[in-house]
């Protein structure tokens, strides 16, 4: 087929190509004709078709029909028209051409999809889209989005393949470098993805709930997820640890939660290893009173000055606050909190060692710190936090705990 187009509207009539309506009138009649000579199909769009005079419009396009073309394409080519405007001008010309009617819109005013599907409405046959939106200023009427209206809202049928829309639309985000916001509808990394507590709770029950239903994750080739992060709830997070083969309590599962919540709040995604490891922290802490529980940390640190740390904790019912200084943060915060306990009980760090869970900045550490007291005994602990020196603190005070519970 040979696409062929003209600018109608006055504004580019008169300031691009210069012409009148006659002579654009009569270019187009000549450009259909000759392709039609060389026995080929034609569409044809009166180009800025959205800004062009009604009666001009449907004249040019009456025209170019008596001169055997075969689609009338009516393009929105700067985007500026409302999607009951659209309805309105597919109506009108369908109802003065008997030929195919196709529509081109663009998305300046993000109204590309709604367009489209006006215009099908009001008898267009066909719409032009591209892959991920991608064209001229703010694109063009994304094909995910419009297949899958048409597919699901108002149960027409196309040729397309859905369950290869995905993997389609992040072959052409590999080519272009152009990158799909997470948030894009049905391709988006987060188009299936679940975090608020009663959303996730009502997916992990029945998907309907909330998801549209008449559309899948598997009808595009998605996948739905279930995305822990401050917004998580109980029944997310039950449900993950449950199918890693863990049971916590209530109370263990309200202290997972916070966990995953404040390092959430810091901008950090929470993964499963994540989870697993934060919970495995919480699981291995000794149940019942804690004999010392951390209030307040604060560290200050630089590269001309020693690292001071300051230590608030509640030690049988009561206030207290130690400081010390040490080779770095870390060391520092371990040596404040031993002076903490020191009245109470003679303990040591046997051994200490930190692993990073995931890649990145953001990664959680994941802190394994073995204490002994005087009498030789020995109890590991560990915790897990984007916070590398509160991780050591706190796996820290659940081994001094755990030994003194003993």
């Amino acid at each position: 087929m040979i696409h062929t187009f003209v600018s109608t509207s006055d504004i580019q009539r008169i300031h691009t190509i210069k012409k009148s309506r006659e002579e654009v009138l009569s270019m187009a009649v000549d450009a259909v004709e000759y392709i039609k000579d060389h026995g080929l199909k034609c569409m044809f769009s009166a180009m800025d078709a959205t800004r062009t005079d009604l009666d001009y419009l449907i004249e040019i396009n009456k025209a170019v029909e008596a001169a055997g073309c075969d689609i009338i394409n009516v393009p929105d080519t700067v985007g500026v028209m409302a999607p009951s405007g659209m309805y309105n001008l597919i109506k009108n010309i369908a109802e003065e051409i008997s030929i195919l009617i196709d529509v081109h819109c663009h998305n300046d005013f993000g109204l590309a999809v709604a367009n489209s599907l006006m215009a099908v409405e009001a008898g267009g046959s066909q719409v032009q889209v591209t892959i991920n939106g991608l064209g001229e200023r703010a694109g063009n009427a994304d094909l995910a989005e419009t297949v899958m209206s048409l597919h699901s809202i108002y149960g027409a049928k196309t040729n397309i393949k859905t369950e290869y829309i995905v993997e389609t639309a992040k072959m052409v985000e590999c080519f272009t470098c152009v990158n799909i916001p997470p948030h894009m509808p049905i391709v988006g990394d987060n188009a299936f993805a679940h975090e608020s507590g009663i959303h996730t709770h009502g997916v992990l029950e029945k998907s309907d709930t909330f998801e549209p239903g008449i559309m899948t994750p598997d009808m595009v080739g998605h996948k739905r997820r279930i995305v822990l992060g401050k917004h998580a709830g109980r029944h997310a997070v039950n449900k993950s640890l449950n199918a890693a083969g863990m049971y916590p309590t209530d109370e263990q599962l309200n202290e997972i939660l916070n966990r995953i919540k404040t390092i959430a709040d810091k901008g950090k995604r929470i993964t499963d290893a994540d989870l697993y490891a934060v919970a495995s922290v919480v699981l291995g802490k000794p149940e019942g009173k804690e004999v010392l529980k951390l209030k307040e940390l604060t560290v200050m640190t630089g590269n001309t000055i020693t690292s001071t740390a300051v230590v608030k904790a509640i030690i049988d019912d009561k206030e207290n606050i130690s400081s010390n200084t040490g080779i770095g943060p870390i060391d520092a915060a371990l040596r404040a909190v031993e002076n903490i306990i020191g009245e109470h009980a003679k303990v040591s760090i046997h051994d200490f060692r930190i692993e990073a869970i995931t890649g990145g900045s953001d990664a959680l550490a994941d802190v394994i710190i073995g204490v002994e007291d005087e009498k030789g005994r020995i109890v590991t602990a560990r915790s897990a936090s984007a916070d590398i020196v509160m991780a050591s603190v706190d796996a820290l005070v659940t081994a001094i705990n755990m030994l003194l519970k003993k």
